[in-house]
């Protein structure tokens, strides 16, 4: 009877990780993203002699999703 009650609950707390990590992917994908962007344009901002912050993000931001369609 304890096996089953042990079985069980493996079962349950499993389809509740399952479920956090299905509805949170999503959110979490998105923070690392901004991160990426963000990170790209700090280094364009060392690197380059003139720097636009609009034309930055801009660029940063197709870069980034473009290599993440790749992988």
């Amino acid at each position: 009877m304890i096996k089953y009650k042990y079985l069980q609950f493996i079962i349950i707390f499993s389809v509740i990780i399952f479920v956090y990590l299905f509805f949170f992917k999503e959110k979490f994908n998105e923070y690392n993203l901004n991160k990426s962007i963000s990170a790209c344009v700090v280094a364009k901002k060392r690197t380059s002699e003139s720097f636009n912050l609009q034309e930055s993000k801009k660029f940063c931001e197709a870069e980034v999703r473009k290599q993440k369609e790749n992988n």
